[in-house]
């Protein structure tokens, strides 16, 4: 398995990325299992110490728990603590940068709102 890694963050901040989003898209379930520092590792090629440390954040957010001798584990309501700081973080950030933005190019905030709105229904 092969993975192009960006310059722009810390390999570990990467895959710590790709496992909350496994997460919230449901690919980790609460209480399963998730691949092992070894496996992971030796997947991506990449440092084991890379991985615990992705890891180790993880615990640290209370998204995984180690449990001795069987590995790490989704904790319960992990995704539902990442949707919540998710779409916080998306109506705190994102969603000021993209108005401003909007404003920037001097486009109609009107006509971004229908585009949007027909998106979201699927139109």
């Amino acid at each position: 398995m092969t993975v192009e890694w960006n310059d722009k963050q810390p390999i570990y901040r990467q895959l710590r990325d790709q496992v909350v989003e496994r997460i919230l898209d449901g690919s980790f379930a609460e209480g399963e299992a998730v691949p092992s520092v070894r496996q992971v590792a030796m997947d991506y090629q990449i440092n084991h110490l890379t991985v615990g440390k992705a890891y180790q954040e993880l615990v640290d957010a209370g998204l995984l728990e180690k449990r001795r001798g069987l590995g790490m584990f989704v904790t319960a309501g992990a995704r539902s603590t990442l949707t919540d700081d998710e779409q916080r973080r998306f109506l705190e950030e994102e969603v000021p940068a993209f108005a401003e933005r909007v404003r920037v190019l001097g486009m109609d905030m009107h006509r971004i709102v229908d585009l949007l709105l027909d998106a979201g229904s699927g139109n």
